[in-house]
């Protein structure tokens, strides 16, 4: 049976969490944003990669809240596989996996405000809007590599997944969305995965597909047990 594990925010703490994962000896691995890495990715996850173990993760909202975390994640994104999947769908260990990682912010879209129709539907219309001191490496501001834009959710119409993970959480979290409810029914997904609130939690969207939340710090495995519980600061 294939063991995929699911790892909650890491806020830049990653030893227990490579211990934890090394002794299940999992298949793969996801990391659900804000890894937030204070030295290059591949040095944390070291134990992982040198064990073959595929890792793959979505970037959270305070990834993007440091340059140097956002440059780490994307020096990374070159030397460990699968890397960053935001906006893709990959194959880890045979299961297919679909990430979105990021946060939905209302000055960009946020699907309950304006009818869910977003002011600027991709980072290049953004981008285009802005005068240049307010441009970040002549793209869209810092913070907003942290954010949730339509052009992202565009990238997977029309493609099936086994799995969904995301940061932001669907409807069955009180801070979730019914947006990301139709996009896992979309993909036609057995399972989702989300990090951002911290909490260890599992419930189901009304087409069947379970949903686990995974505390900070904390690993859940494919068939929703707890690995590590996480839930500390």
């Amino acid at each position: 049976m294939t063991t995929l594990l699911f790892c909650g925010d890491p806020h830049g703490v990653f030893g227990p969490m490579v211990d934890a994962a090394l002794g299940a000896a999992p298949d793969g691995i996801v990391f659900l944003g804000d890894l937030c890495p204070d030295r290059p990715l591949e040095r944390e996850l070291a134990p992982l990669l040198e064990a073959g173990i595929p890792v793959a993760w979505i970037p959270g909202n305070h990834d993007a809240d440091r340059e140097d975390w956002l440059d780490g994640l994307a020096r990374a994104d070159g030397l460990i596989t699968p890397g960053d999947i935001h906006g893709r769908v990959v194959k880890i260990a045979g299961v297919r996996v679909a990430g979105l990682g990021k946060v939905f912010r209302g000055r960009i879209w946020h699907p309950e405000v304006n009818g869910g129709r977003p002011r600027f539907r991709s980072r290049a219309e953004m981008t285009a809007a802005l005068p240049h001191h307010q441009r970040w490496r002549k793209g869209v501001p810092l913070r907003h590599h942290g954010t949730l834009f339509h052009e992202d959710v565009d990238a997977l119409r029309g493609l099936r997944a086994d799995v969904l993970v995301t940061h932001e959480a669907p409807s069955t979290h009180p801070n979730g969305f019914a947006f990301l409810d139709g996009v896992a029914a979309e993909l036609g997904v057995q399972a989702v995965f989300h990090g951002h609130h911290h909490v260890h939690y599992a419930a189901g969207l009304p087409g069947g597909a379970r949903v686990h939340g995974v505390g900070i710090r904390g690993i859940t495995a494919l068939d929703g047990d707890i690995v590590l519980p996480g839930g500390f600061e």
